[in-house]
């Protein structure tokens, strides 16, 4: 503890004889970051682990973790399951990393097989026409970004309009609540996108 605060007070007095005239992040071990009053130069709380300085989104309600898998498919392989609302990314030796997912809402699931044809970083969000006939409210255009709602990465699949993408609503993963879309947190689509390349097959279940 006497170390935490003895960092803490060095970050503060760093920005404050820097004169910081904006909100900042400071780094501060583990990944984590405090971000600092630019009225006041105090600390105002502190977030979980960032990518490029932007917030992670939170914790999955769903652990990641290496389990047990039998199913004949290839290391490398991405299978979906969407009635356990996992997803799995097939390792050597009868294993997979499980994640949690969110998936299509009744009316929007669907099943078959994908590859992964682009990858993009804090991607940019474009409402299909289907789904603004839906939502004539939502913006036809966000920038990437912690509040775009494909979330820190995406993983576009075939010439189709589903994604697994990231989330800033991580109470969301372990539920039905899509359009078709497969939703992570941030922190475990960062972990998904570093393991897999375009072409990756991808196999949805119901």
């Amino acid at each position: 503890m006497r170390r935490l605060l003895s960092a803490l007070a060095t970050a503060v007095a760093v920005l404050m004889s820097a004169g910081a005239a904006e909100a900042q992040f400071v780094n501060f071990g583990r990944g984590d970051q405090i971000i600092i009053d630019p009225n006041t130069n105090q600390p105002m709380r502190m977030l979980p682990r960032t990518d490029g300085g932007r917030t992670s989104g939170g914790v999955s309600p769903v652990p990641r973790q290496t389990v047990a898998f039998a199913g004949g498919y290839a290391p490398g392989t991405i299978v979906i399951n969407s009635s356990e609302r996992r997803l799995y990314l097939v390792q050597a030796g009868g294993t997979a990393i499980r994640y949690g997912v969110g998936v299509g809402r009744p009316g929007f699931s669907w099943a078959g097989t994908k590859s992964i044809t682009r990858k993009a970083e804090w991607p940019d969000w474009r409402p299909p026409a289907q789904m603004l006939r839906r939502r004539p409210d939502l913006p036809r255009f966000m920038a990437g970004g912690p509040d775009n709602p494909l979330g820190a990465r995406a993983l576009y699949l075939g010439s189709s309009l589903y994604r697994i993408h990231g989330s800033n609503e991580p109470h969301t993963i372990g539920t039905a609540v899509s359009s078709g879309c497969f939703r992570m947190t941030n922190d475990d689509v960062m972990d998904l996108y570093g393991r897999v390349r375009v072409g990756t097959r991808v196999v949805v279940l119901r």
